[in-house]
């Protein structure tokens, strides 16, 4: 059977006969799960300390360029004192703990419950593995306990956690930390298309073009988050 047709089944069948009332009561019953996995998360990461989340896709493979890239990065964060935070599953997330590892730093994996693609990795402290069932929880985690972010190249998730980054900071709801974007290649289409389109018709400010920076090695894209701290005399809370 078609792969629509199958949707369009679903979707009838989702709006057939309900007792919507008896909907509502079932779903108001979700926020003590989503306060479940607050509560574990803040108790869990209040205690990890200092750490920068490294965000990519978990289709990228071991032995790549942006996998081994990934690796290198955490390895040199780890040695300046800082833990590593992942999504937990395989790709750039296994890599960043896999770097934390290699050195013996903090390796932190946030999974997320997915139907397919992932599963954590074999990087992760035993006791820094969580497991979430809601994106945006999961995202609160990343940014409320992160001293920055590193983001290599990926899909869709990559680009909700990197705008929804940049978006805090812009409109001032969390204080800035820095964002490192590695890969020129792979990220100038789009910073192209924001200039031309975001900037030049007025939706965002140029200066919003100062809350990232676009880098090509390991080297450049610890240095920034190195010299983002020392230049505005924000020393992470050891």
């Amino acid at each position: 059977m078609n792969d629509n047709l199958i949707d369009d089944e679903r979707i009838r069948e989702a709006f057939a006969n309900k007792d919507w009332p008896e909907v509502k009561v079932t779903d108001s019953w979700q926020i003590f799960k989503i306060m479940a996995e607050f509560v574990k998360g803040f108790e869990t990461m209040a205690r990890i300390g200092p750490c920068v989340s490294i965000f990519g896709s978990a289709r990228i493979k071991q032995g790549t360029e942006y996998y081994e890239m990934a690796v290198e990065i955490a390895r040199q964060l780890t040695l300046k004192g800082y833990g590593i935070i992942s999504g937990g599953g395989p790709g750039v997330m296994e890599a960043a703990n896999k770097g934390a590892h290699s050195t013996g730093g903090k390796s932190v994996g946030l999974n997320i419950e997915l139907p397919h693609e992932q599963f954590h990795n074999q990087y992760i402290d035993k006791d820094k593995l969580m497991t979430y069932d809601y994106f945006f929880v999961r995202k609160v985690m990343f940014v409320k306990y992160s001293q920055g972010f590193v983001v290599m190249p990926g899909g869709f998730g990559t680009m909700d956690e990197l705008f929804e980054a940049l978006t805090l900071i812009q409109t001032g709801k969390v204080a800035r930390f820095p964002i490192v974007l590695v890969g020129t290649s792979y990220w100038s289409g789009l910073f192209e298309w924001i200039e031309k389109q975001l900037i030049e018709g007025g939706y965002i400010s140029a200066e919003d073009m100062n809350l990232f920076r676009l880098v090509d090695t390991a080297d450049e894209a610890v240095e920034h988050i190195i010299r983002f701290y020392n230049k505005y005399v924000i020393k992470p809370n050891f």
